[in-house]
């Protein structure tokens, strides 16, 4: 849409009031409400102004004020709250009107216009697989005297010997066995459906949705594919309407990578191909049906994936889902239908235009533009110098034995880790100044001091029960 026609929707929806929203620098979505009458074609170019200061990983105090740019093409009528419009909005210095840098989505948005300048591609098409849990109740806290998590869920497979009404009784699904299932086994079946047809409503396209394989209400949702920053834009949109949905009905949905010890955790599954003038440039007849220049592509990814954790995979619970043992990749290699590897070729995906391949480490705990960003930095740096990624493994890895293993690198361990690797090998993402040193730099101190030093510093209940009586 453009400004006018936002401003004609309002009047045809009889809008109220306009909601802007934004991400902050971590990756979670801020928010203010103005009167519709506040929203002029002119604000669209003007903006409104925010405390920067105020805003994690941001501005320092003495140069706090921001400027919030709606994006016309972005607007949507909220489905939760009456009379309200919801736009995504662009950050900007208030002084020289630029785009500010630790704007994600102006990452986004320039690895998009650096991927045009190398006449590479035109497009970079991402298609969104998330996953995430809808428990029943969930309570948590820490403190100096006390650390505790509990989660609830009316199927998960700890209830089995609980009392309880309804017809679920007796219908549970055991851990790692909850992939498809139909009801009463699969309780959220219709809640599910109902954050579909809200998605749909709000401009975002589906491909399905279903029951993923962890016990207690592991739920997946596939986004159709789309251009970079739209697909994040509808990554977030997906979070929110999953988010309200399930607070609708008095549960509540998380998207932390690893909720569940034992049993699978949660990913973001991003399928990548690039365009050019219309035409798939993935397909071919390398391995899988690719061509050379996917290949290449692949070739980056892997090459820089220690690096591109610290985006898709960042947060200290990441590394907790990349274990072995429970469908998530932990070896950097690739694979035509091997879903252990860490990029995937789907099979069936035969037409030229749906050729394209999957990175499975993400998880949807990442800043979605910055993860996607950071993806196609990685590709066009492989194809730009023709990084070959080596032989495929087409063997279930889990199978193999750890002499066979040793051959392949396998992904960070920890967020330090991944953090200490970004360090290393990050002059790929400074192309085009897409992602600057004050990005990297802040990025690694936010996750280092906020995350990392955090989790180090507290006891963990389960210390107690190994060192308790030593």
């Amino acid at each position: 849409m453009t400004p006018k026609e936002v401003l004609a929707l309002c009047r045809r929806a009889e809008i109220r009031a306009v909601d802007l929203r934004f991400m902050d620098f971590p990756g979670t979505q801020k928010h203010f409400t103005i009167p519709v009458k506040e929203l002029t074609e002119d604000s669209f170019a003007e903006g409104f102004t925010i405390d920067g200061s105020s805003i994690r990983g941001w501005q320092a105090i003495n140069e706090s004020d921001m400027l919030v740019v709606p994006q016309a093409e972005t607007a949507y009528v909220d489905p939760f709250h009456q009379s309200t419009l919801v736009m995504t909005c662009n950050i900007q210095e208030p002084i020289t009107r630029e785009d500010y840098a630790k704007d994600p989505r102006n990452v986004a948005r320039k690895a998009e216009r650096y991927m045009l300048s190398t006449g590479i591609a035109d497009v970079a098409s991402f298609g969104v697989q998330s996953e995430f849990f809808i428990f029943d109740n969930v309570r948590f806290d820490q403190n100096d005297h006390e650390g505790y998590y509990h989660i609830d869920s009316i199927e998960g497979e700890w209830n089995r010997g609980a009392p309880q009404q309804g017809t679920n009784a007796g219908y549970k699904i055991r851990k790692k066995q909850g992939y498809l299932p139909i009801p009463p086994s699969d309780t959220l079946q219709d809640l599910r459906t109902e954050i579909m047809l809200a998605l749909q409503e709000c401009g975002v396209d589906v491909g399905a949705q279903y029951h993923e394989v962890a016990t207690a209400g592991q739920c997946e949702i596939d986004l159709k594919y789309g251009p970079l920053v739209r697909s994040a834009d509808h990554l977030l949109r997906m979070k929110y309407i999953v988010k309200n949905v399930a607070a609708r009905h008095g549960k509540s949905a998380t998207f932390m990578p690893k909720p569940l010890w034992n049993d699978n955790g949660s990913g973001l599954h991003l399928h990548l191909s690039l365009w050019k003038a219309n035409q798939p440039l993935f397909a071919g007849s390398g391995y899988g049906g690719l061509s050379e220049t996917a290949l290449y592509a692949l070739g980056g990814i892997l090459k820089h994936a220690p690096a591109l954790m610290a985006f898709c995979c960042p947060t200290t619970n990441s590394y907790k889902r990349l274990v072995p043992g429970f469908e998530a990749p932990i070896n950097l290699t690739y694979s035509f239908r091997n879903r252990s590897a860490a990029v995937r070729i789907p099979v069936h995906k035969s037409r030229p235009g749906n050729k394209r391949f999957e990175f499975r480490c993400p998880d949807a705990s990442s800043n979605g533009y910055l993860a996607m960003a950071s993806i196609l930095m990685a590709a066009l740096d492989g194809i730009q110098r023709q990084i070959d990624p080596g032989p495929p493994l087409d063997k279930d890895i889990y199978d193999l034995r750890p002499s066979e293993l040793e051959a392949f690198p396998k992904v960070p361990a920890s967020l330090e880790e991944s953090l200490a690797a970004l360090r290393e090998d990050h002059q790929f993402l400074l192309r085009g100044d897409v992602f600057t040193e004050d990005v990297i730099d802040t990025w690694i101190w936010y996750k280092q001091t906020q995350e990392v030093d955090a989790i180090r510093e507290r006891p963990h209940p389960w210390e107690f029960a190994m060192y308790y009586d030593i």
